[in-house]
């Protein structure tokens, strides 16, 4: 077996148990540990006890790999592989019961910086509806069993899907983005996980994604699930504290580079 597969059979299978601790929390109802950047960064106590979940799995089957989770301080590995993890993506829908949340775990060679590393392997588990995306480098990324592929032809508009951040004095800037990609869309989404928006995308689903400051363990799975169905991924602005990442379809995505490279 290859190492890319290795890593995405034991991503997937974490994944799972630790999307179904984050249900099973969830029914007995969520208590808020903290909060983060801003009152409206929350998180809960499921994020802390899932990431703890996840951490000890993956140290438990490879004890030699470095690990970059939301929810806890970094560690550097030895092996060159390096784990980063979102326990809840959509911590905000999760406390509030909205069925969008997920968990996304990524394998990555080299630094855990974004457009420094080379994704080998995602999961992308959403409990709720019991869908496990994967993908593993050079080998394709899937629904189940289903292979994915991004759309690539969008006559009617672009389904665009985006998110906000937490800070209130972002929000304006954030809009006047929307205002603008809204002239190629056909209609926008914003669901509250990006690690969903960017499965969605791989699947099809959606025909592309835009959004301002992401963390690194909010796209390193969703990335490499749209780029093993077909699709581009860049991150661009990367000097500031918002960069951009767009994703999607080959076309879709030079559209939305295109409109946001014009903001003046």
């Amino acid at each position: 077996m290859s190492l890319e597969r290795e890593l995405v059979d034991l991503a997937a299978r974490t994944a799972r148990e630790a999307g179904d601790l984050a249900r099973a929390r969830r029914s007995e109802g969520v208590h808020l540990a903290a909060t983060k950047s801003t009152l409206a960064d929350i998180v809960t106590e499921a994020d802390r006890e899932v990431e703890a979940l996840i951490r000890e799995r993956l140290q438990d089957a490879r004890p030699g790999d470095g690990f970059l989770g939301e929810e806890s301080e970094a560690e550097r590995g030895e092996t060159g592989i390096t784990w980063v993890v979102d326990p809840i993506d959509g911590t905000v829908n999760y406390a509030y019961g909205i069925p969008s949340y997920a968990v996304s775990i990524a394998a990555v060679r080299g630094d855990a910086v974004p457009g420094e590393w080379e994704a080998l392997a995602a999961a992308v588990y959403a409990p709720v509806s019991a869908e496990m995306f994967t993908a593993a480098r050079g080998h394709g990324a899937f629904v189940g069993d289903t292979r994915l592929s991004v759309t690539n032809e969008t006559p009617a508009g672009a389904l665009l899907a985006t998110g906000f951040g937490y800070d209130p004095a972002t929000h304006d800037g954030d809009l006047a983005t929307v205002r603008r990609v809204m002239t190629i869309a056909r209609d926008l989404r914003r669901a509250g996980s990006a690690a969903l928006d960017l499965a969605f995308v791989a699947a099809g689903r959606l025909d592309g994604y835009f959004e301002r400051g992401l963390k690194p363990w909010d796209h390193a799975a969703g990335a490499l699930l749209v780029t093993e169905a077909g699709g581009t991924v860049s991150l661009i602005d990367c000097t500031s504290a918002r960069p951009m990442l767009v994703a999607g379809g080959t076309e879709v995505h030079r559209r939305v580079l295109d409109v946001l490279r014009d903001e003046t």
